[in-house]
């Protein structure tokens, strides 16, 4: 059901983001000697990991033409309630990791209940959870902020899974490794497996689909599952690379994860899209984010500039369309 026209174009438009990605590291560099460090490299990936495990899972629900907006602060949420788990209940930090997935998981197929088998709103659905999840972890954690074990400690070897120190005391980003791995695999599953060519079938005409004798419902739950899988692998990255979680935090990563799906090429309206170009926008986002300071722009600057490109990313698709 998919169509290699489609696909074709998607890869000229992630060329067309590569070519912003290199235009704004010149630019960045160019205006600002100090940014042409390796820390700046380092501080690019340590904001982007975390939000392009979000982009990898929200891009299915976008591409049935949905949204998930509960996986910014449920990210925040799952990392309360294992490092909570881990520090105030002295459970292992595999049962840490492991709750936040499985939290994930669950709220995803909450999402996709509402939204596949009660036919709820995408956006209201989600909605409503995020504003659960906004809760969830902080009510559990009596609201303070949590500290999972540091680098140095016996059982925080699991941020060594993102950022690498070795013995002379350079750090390696070891995690950028995994985020590609992850890529490879999940374009596989988009463009290559039943669940992806359904998922896309259900964004382009989702009564065609159903005619064509695919069970929608679960195929769309399952969307939301995805993303919700991802979500809490997200809020392992988060506490792998930030020292302390704290509650309230993760409002807004929602819309940098969605915001970079669709500079990346997926379609607002659903059913196009890639994880490759989901990636790309991701790295975007996060560049800007951390390029622009460099250049004298504050916090309410970059949203603007991040605003502008979400705007021209959608006029963009909605262009095609119309050709």
């Amino acid at each position: 059901m998919t169509n290699k026209k489609t696909f074709g174009r998607l890869k000229g438009r992630e060329v067309m983001v590569m070519g912003i990605i290199v235009a704004m590291i010149i630019l960045f560099s160019i205006l600002s000697p100090t940014f042409r460090t390796y820390t700046t490299f380092l501080s690019v990936l340590d904001s982007s990991y975390y939000i392009i495990l979000m982009a990898l899972g929200v891009t299915f629900p976008l591409i049935t033409g949905g949204v998930d907006l509960s996986i910014g602060t449920g990210l925040v949420s799952y990392g309360l309630i294992g490092g909570y788990l881990i520090v105030t209940m002295k459970m292992p930090v595999g049962v840490g990791i492991a709750a936040c997935i499985l939290m994930g998981i669950l709220i995803g197929l909450f999402n996709g209940a509402l939204v596949a088998l009660m036919d709820l709103p995408p956006f209201l659905a989600t909605l409503c959870t995020c504003m659960i999840t906004r809760g969830l972890g902080p009510a559990l954690s009596e609201s303070f902020g949590v500290s999972w074990p540091s680098a140095i400690s016996e059982s925080g070897a699991f941020r060594k899974i993102f950022k690498f120190t070795t013995a002379e005391g350079t750090v390696i980003p070891i995690g950028i490794v995994f985020m590609i791995i992850l890529v490879i695999i999940m374009s596989f599953v988009l463009e290559h497996t039943r669940v992806g060519r359904y998922t896309i079938a259900i964004g382009s005409n989702k009564e065609a689909t159903r005619l064509a004798g695919v069970n929608i419902k679960f195929y769309h739950v399952l969307a939301y599952v995805i993303s919700g899988f991802f979500a809490g692998l997200a809020g392992v990255a988060y506490a792998a690379t930030y020292a302390t979680i704290y509650p309230g935090s993760g409002a807004g990563f929602e819309l940098d994860a969605i915001g970079g799906a669709i500079v990346g090429g997926v379609s607002a309206t659903g059913g196009v899209g890639t994880i490759f170009g989901s990636f790309l926008g991701v790295i975007v986002i996060c560049l800007m984010k951390v390029g622009l300071p460099f250049i004298g722009l504050q916090a309410n600057w970059q949203q603007i500039f991040i605003g502008i490109i979400l705007i021209a990313a959608v006029l963009v698709d909605v262009i095609k369309k119309k050709k």
